[in-house]
């Protein structure tokens, strides 16, 4: 039997917004497994779907650069140790200056990245400077890169840093670009449209969705009827173009990018730190070393 920590329960409720015993329990029938205690909350008609993304822990800025001459944009996501230093000039203009990079060199990945030269030095070189200039351990994570010399390459940048998107577009403007940018941004889809999502995820969520509606007391022939409506309102948080536009709750994306002759080739979304753990510091213990 798995240990079911105060930390597991908090982390549970913060994806679920379901209450602190609830999700206790739900913890102890599933042996901890969270995916499998989202599942059990869902089921019980106690939350609602919940992103498997990972706790947002470590330090540091998603950049951005997009060169309107050459069609390409990129953005990249540096971790370091503290907010404090995220949040310094010479951390942004490190960031800064390896986005710039990567939209000029294209590199096939990390590796390939730090390998390659950046004004006459290795970009690990420059890394490692900045480390002993700075005094905390510094991360280049991962990147996308689009290009796109006849559509449109769009980057937004929110909150300093904490929550990055690129888009490629064909047709459409920049103006739309950044606008579908910060829509991806705000509502966080997973997918572009219907086509890329997985069978095995739908089925699961089908699977799901009919079990609440047995606990509910729903008939077998109600349940049909009922998981079309709740599949098609699945799409809707998941799916870019079936998303309600932002700014304007009349729209959805999809009808947006009609009317503006434009269409989403891809786009990627940064959450700075998703899936990485922050080191849980204990503060008293630091400060009682301070002092002897």
């Amino acid at each position: 039997m798995a240990q079911i920590t105060a930390a597991l329960v908090k982390d549970l409720r913060e994806r679920t917004g379901a209450g602190m015993m609830d999700c206790k329990k739900a913890l102890s029938a599933c042996d901890g497994d969270m995916d499998k205690a989202i599942d059990f909350l869902r089921e019980k008609g106690l939350a609602a779907a919940a992103k498997k993304a990972g706790r947002i822990a470590a330090e540091g800025v998603v950049g951005s650069f997009v060169c309107t001459e050459c069609g390409a944009g990129a953005i990249v996501e540096v971790n370091c140790e503290t907010d404090f230093v995220a949040k310094t000039d010479n951390f942004k203009a490190l960031v800064a200056s390896i986005a710039k990079h990567i939209v000029k060199t294209n590199p096939a990945d990390v590796d390939t990245l730090l390998a390659s030269e950046m004004d006459g030095k290795k970009v690990s070189d420059v890394v490692t400077e900045a480390i002993a200039k700075i005094g905390e351990k510094i991360t280049v994570r991962r990147f996308a890169r689009y290009e796109n010399k006849d559509g449109v390459v769009a980057a937004y940048i929110h909150m300093g840093g904490k929550i990055g998107v690129l888009v490629n577009m064909n047709g459409g403007s920049a103006e739309l670009g950044k606008d579908i940018a910060m829509q991806v941004a705000a509502a966080n889809p997973s997918y572009l449209n219907r086509t890329q999502v997985p069978t095995a995820e739908l089925e699961h969520e089908k699977e799901v969705l009919a079990e609440k509606a047995k606990n509910e007391g729903k008939p077998a022939n109600i349940i049909e009827k009922m998981l079309i409506g709740q599949v098609n309102k699945y799409y809707k948080q998941v799916c870019l173009v079936d998303q309600e536009y932002v700014k304007d709750g009349e729209l959805t994306v999809g009808k947006l990018l009609k009317q503006n002759n434009a269409d989403v080739v891809a786009f990627t979304r940064f959450q700075m730190g998703e899936g990485l753990e922050k080191r849980q510091d204990d503060f008293a213990a630091e400060v009682m070393a301070q002092i002897k």
